[in-house]
């Protein structure tokens, strides 16, 4: 009995990065389909759904994939919205690597230091990554805030996480790299998660913060999102803060995706999100 993980995607394109991951996580086939939407998706699903014995259920899998974590999450929940009884199988959501990849830097900084009870900042917070960085951390008892550089962005997407997730966040208005090191003052936590290749805070703007403890950057590409540190970071001191690389956590990220897809197929009842991933992440690391 093949193991068929069947990825949907919000995208035009399937992408080839989850595709890669699959495979390298079990699956037998993948199955890319593109501009997956929750109102033409009910055929796919029962496809999925109606062709294995009970028993061989837990040999097919959906994944949801795509650019946009808020279209994700409305095709993850359409999607499951056809299943009944025990005509299911088992599901996962990581648009953009957001859950995985967050789940990896958050588990690695819960492995750096204390976490309840902290003040985190999460800077260029509203994209896929940021938001699901910020809801672990809530999660694990931070007070987190998300910085965007306008402020009806952050305030949406803090109003979106606490109707799905119920935390609380605070949304920061903060322009440029000056706002922003005013935003980490008081931080003992910054995770930054903004675009590729952008800079959003020199070093002359954390290394000499006596409260901030950890640092965590998600961009792997020049330049960094936190000046100062290196993208291979593992843990690393630096100024007497513990600093985690793109590529420092990456390794986890990727391994954390390859066993979340060897989950899938346990059993036809797996629903993987933020709260699921994260926790396997924590005992991964």
């Amino acid at each position: 009995m093949k193991k068929l993980l069947f990825q949907f995607d919000t995208d035009t394109h399937p992408s080839v990065f989850d595709t890669v991951v699959a495979y390298d996580g079990g699956a037998d086939h993948v199955i890319g389909y593109g501009g997956v939407k929750p109102d033409n998706v009910k055929a796919l699903v029962e496809g999925t759904i109606f062709t294995r014995a009970p028993k061989d259920k837990k040999n097919t899998a959906i994944f949801i994939g795509g650019s946009d974590m808020v279209a994700g999450q409305r095709l993850f929940t359409a999607v499951q919205n056809h299943f009944f009884q025990n005509f299911r199988v088992s599901i996962m959501l990581d648009s953009n690597g957001s859950n995985t990849t967050a789940a990896a830097g958050v588990a690695k900084l819960a492995g750096s230091g204390v976490l309840q009870g902290k003040n985190a900042v999460v800077l260029a917070g509203t994209g896929p990554v940021g938001q699901r960085v910020a809801v672990m951390l809530a999660q694990e008892g931070c007070h987190v805030s998300i910085t965007s550089r306008q402020f009806a962005r952050a305030q949406y997407a803090c109003e979106d996480m606490k109707n799905r997730f119920g935390v609380n966040l605070t949304p920061l208005e903060a322009v440029d790299n000056e706002a922003r090191g005013k935003a980490i003052e008081n931080a003992h936590i910054v995770f930054a998660t903004g675009a590729a290749g952008v800079n959003l805070l020199d070093l002359h703007h954390w290394q000499n913060n006596m409260t901030l403890e950890l640092i965590a950057d998600a961009n792997a590409t020049p330049p960094l999102g936190i000046g100062g540190s290196d993208m291979m970071d593992k843990g690393t001191e630096r100024f007497g803060k513990i600093i985690w690389g793109a590529i420092g956590f990456g390794t986890l990220k990727l391994a954390l995706h390859r066993a979340c897809i060897a989950r899938l197929f346990e059993s036809n009842d797996q629903v993987l999100d933020a709260e699921t991933i994260l926790s396997l992440a924590k005992e991964m690391a």
